[in-house]
């Protein structure tokens, strides 16, 4: 089993924003594998099946900043080790649209990687984070809870794309040989 997250914010109001990719594509996912999503106190979970791997789709509904609330209580409940554990999210520090696995590491700043950390005891899960680029006028937190560019967007539907793809990927082929494809 594999449990994946998307991180983002809950609501109309941020469903567009550069903060809520990782929602994106666990949407995507949702509806590559027909998905359909039931509402917990903490967050939506949907359950799949791709290549004999049960699949967990999770959107935090807890908010960015404690999204580990969430992927805590889904682990124990599921009883699925953190390195069974994507979690899909955001970067400012990539351009739009670049993908980038990482196997475990620090937050690098990002408050919803954080809050998982800190939740879970560990920074042993993977990442597949998605590059929103980042503004030297716009403070970081507001330029997370802005909208996508229109010369942007399609950057944007093709890095959905590709991230699912990178999800999907390490779930077929293992981390290291996803890695190698994806971060170039």
């Amino acid at each position: 089993m594999w449990v994946i997250v998307g991180l983002g914010n809950p609501g109309r109001k941020y469903s567009a924003t550069r903060h809520n990719i990782g929602f994106m594509v666990i949407d995507s996912l949702s509806e590559r594998l027909s998905v359909v999503f039931t509402e917990k106190e903490k967050y939506l979970k949907g359950e799949g099946l791709y290549k004999d791997n049960r699949l967990v789709l999770i959107k935090p509904l807890t908010y960015m900043n404690l999204s580990g609330a969430a992927v805590r209580e889904v682990l124990r409940m599921r009883n699925c080790p953190p390195e069974r554990l994507i979690v899909v999210h955001d970067d400012l520090a990539l351009p739009v649209g670049r993908i980038k696995i990482r196997e475990r590491g620090s937050s690098g700043g990002h408050r919803g990687i954080q809050s998982i950390i800190e939740s879970i005891g560990t920074n042993e899960f993977i990442r597949v984070k998605i590059g929103i680029g980042r503004s030297p006028e716009i403070p970081a937190e507001v330029y997370v809870l802005k909208k996508f560019t229109p010369q942007e967007r399609e950057i944007l539907n093709e890095a959905v794309e590709s991230a699912s793809d990178a999800v999907l990927s390490i779930i077929e082929k293992g981390v290291s040989r996803a890695m190698t494809e994806y971060n170039r």
